[in-house]
């Protein structure tokens, strides 16, 4: 583990905090393994309803790769191998990580920085926000799957801009393009983004989590499409306590009490 990743819980609200702030959180390999651990350890804790993820020194949310680190960490084809397949596995598990996802978004999201927002269910980013993927500037070859979120999120057109020109683009333009939930003045990112996630957190887990399954099943290849577990997981909230409760809360007029069961 490296102090370079700071975890928090607080309730059911998790956090994952990229804490290099000199270097505007740039990435490591060792960064990528202890969030992969930690986004490991939040799937399996029945206690999280919702993970945030964030950057420290609100001047960046996570910058790109630590090109200090290149030298010892791809130096050779093999390291090369074994930290393109930690990141990939990293942006897979938080794409996929069943409970819903916020980037929270403060200065610059750069490069990998993008590629990991992309992979949250939700980004707030302040006012101030910027963002690239600078790998035309840099020779680069960008994958199929990290091409494929940009386009499932803004569409074909955008994508090939932001690819093709390699250049900054504020927080008005990522709104525009759907890159981006919501701007908000740069010093409320944290406050709004912990907002939505005890919004999010408050409601039926099961129902949120089933919409996050099915909403993924709609992006997905025709031919992958798992329609019996979309409606598996429909008939399982209908079925559930939540369900009961919900309607009775409705009918009491109080604030429901959901135990995701």
């Amino acid at each position: 583990m490296t102090d370079k990743i700071l975890t928090e819980q607080h309730g059911d609200i998790a956090r994952i905090i990229f804490n290099q702030p000199e270097k505007r959180n740039a990435v490591s390999l060792e960064m990528w393994e202890a969030v992969e651990a930690a986004v490991t350890r939040f799937q399996a804790d029945d206690s999280v309803r919702i993970l945030i993820l964030s950057g420290a020194g609100g001047k960046a949310f996570v910058s790109g790769a630590d090109i200090s680190k290149f030298e010892s960490e791809r130096a050779s084809e093999e390291a090369v191998a074994h930290y393109n397949a930690t990141t990939k596995r990293v942006y897979d598990m938080v794409e996929a990580f069943p409970k819903p996802t916020i980037a929270q978004i403060d200065g610059f999201c750069i490069g990998g920085g993008m590629a990991l927002a992309l992979c949250c269910d939700l980004r707030i980013c302040g006012a101030g926000a910027s963002f690239a993927v600078p790998a035309a500037k840099l020779g680069l070859g960008y994958g199929y799957y990290g091409i494929k979120r940009l386009v499932d999120v803004v569409g074909p057109s955008f994508a090939k801009e932001i690819f093709y020109t390699a250049r900054r683009f504020d927080a008005e333009e990522a709104r525009v393009m759907g890159l981006v939930n919501r701007v908000v003045p740069d010093d409320q990112v944290a406050q709004v983004a912990e907002e939505t996630a005890r919004m999010i957190a408050g409601n039926a887990p099961m129902t949120v989590g089933s919409v996050k399954f099915i909403v993924g099943q709609t992006v997905a290849p025709e031919s992958a499409r798992d329609l019996a577990g979309c409606e598996a997981r429909v008939k399982a909230c209908f079925d559930s306590q939540d369900y009961i409760e919900g309607r009775r809360a409705f009918m009491e007029k109080r604030k429901p009490n959901f135990i995701g069961a």
